[in-house]
């Protein structure tokens, strides 16, 4: 059996050679591995997303560009609300921390902000990790780092990720704050922006995880005063929390709001995907020989090897995905219910095909102990009774 160091080379390279040949990767960042999650039966953007296949020239090379992606202005208006926020060294942003994250603490009169400038993604991210160390191991104080660089191991490869923000709290505990130029109507944020908000916040909370694992695991230090060293003679791991802030405008105004939004639920789900993103090994195993996704390829060459990996295609990938518009044409032409949305797809059972649930209401197919199937069967009975009662 080839050891676990072996067959993450060839991984690597299987994935190489499904990129195409001298097509760099698009490396994963956070929006990306929360719409995985998001949809975890989705095949298709598991192996297209592992192997750095840029989905965007995919779409394009397929004759259904994307118009995924924020506008020019929402950046630019996200850009300066931001800055608003952090303004006067993250000021503002550290008394919402404090209100809405703990508000037991000492009040943040003046905090650590260090610079995180270094060379690449991998210095930033040595950066990052090493003033999380320096304010671990000197509690009592706030500390802000602004736009951190973190490292997530993804199916054997790191992808960098880059929240706006990590506070460290007086007590070591580690909180991400998410900023958005979505605005907080009355207190509420817009469901599906604040959803999408908090699985991308998860992928932070996950990569922070790994960070403090790490310094759990470090030699302690030894004491100055009695040179005792712990049990396991390591200092405990910092606790990451699982609430985050949630920076938006207030109302239709540029002040800033904040809610404090509980991610455990969407944190489970993120990490047991990327957990099953092993499985990506199994996927290109079963593609056929010479599958390859280089959008250089012959249009028909790329449709087949796309149309190799199984996808499962809902409404809400238009706001996720770049593959979207391909993959509604190909399963409106299925008369896959899919299309009809997720809640559709599961109220229908085992009806996979709008012809199948069709004729199940007709009376045609179907088990009629099913209870889809009665209540379609229901549903157009009355729809027959009351057309009946229109014509008369």
């Amino acid at each position: 059996m080839p050891s676990p160091r072996t067959r993450g080379t060839a991984l690597r390279h299987r994935l190489a050679e499904l990129r195409g040949p001298d097509v760099p990767a698009k490396a994963l960042d956070a929006r990306a591995l929360a719409a995985l999650a998001a949809n975890p039966g989705c095949a298709r953007r598991a192996i297209l997303d592992g192997a750095g296949v840029n989905k965007a020239a995919l779409a394009s090379a397929l004759g259904s560009p994307s118009l995924f992606g924020q506008s020019q202005f929402a950046l630019t208006r996200g850009n300066a609300f931001e800055a608003r926020v952090k303004a006067d060294g993250g000021a503002e942003l550290l008394r919402l921390v404090h209100e809405k994250l703990d508000p037991t603490a000492e009040p943040p009169t003046e905090a650590r902000v260090p610079d995180l400038t270094a060379s690449g993604p991998q210095g930033r991210t040595a950066r990052t990790a090493l003033e999380l160390r320096e304010a671990a191991a000197h509690p009592g104080a706030w500390t802000l780092l602004d736009h951190p660089m973190l490292a997530l191991d993804v199916a054997g490869s790191p992808a960098f990720l880059e929240p706006d923000a990590v506070v460290v709290h007086p007590d070591g505990s580690w909180s991400v704050v998410e900023i958005k130029s979505f605005p907080l109507l009355d207190g509420s944020a817009d469901p599906a922006k604040a959803g999408a908000a908090a699985r991308q916040a998860a992928v932070y909370v996950l990569a922070l995880e790994e960070v403090a694992a790490r310094l759990g695991a470090e030699p302690q230090a030894p004491a100055e005063a009695s040179g005792e060293r712990s049990a396991q003679g390591t200092d405990p791991a910092p606790r990451v929390r699982h609430r985050i802030l949630l920076v938006c405008p207030r109302d239709f105004s540029n002040l800033p709001a904040a809610s404090a939004v509980d991610i455990r639920k969407q944190r489970a789900v993120t990490a047991r995907q990327l957990n099953r993103l092993t499985r990506i090994e199994d996927i290109a195993a079963g593609l056929p020989e010479g599958t390859c996704f280089s959008p250089e390829l012959p249009a028909a060459d790329l449709t087949a090897a796309v149309e190799s990996v199984p996808a499962a295609y809902a409404p809400e990938c238009l706001s996720t995905c770049e593959l979207a518009f391909h993959c509604r044409t190909r399963s409106r032409e299925e008369g896959a219910v899919t299309s009809l949305g997720r809640a559709a797809r599961a109220e229908l059972g085992g009806l996979a095909t709008v012809e199948e649930v069709l004729a199940a209401a007709r009376g045609e197919t179907g088990d009629p102990s099913d209870p889809a199937v009665a209540a379609l069967r229901r549903a157009a009975a009355l729809r027959a009774e009351a057309l009946e009662a229109a014509c008369r």
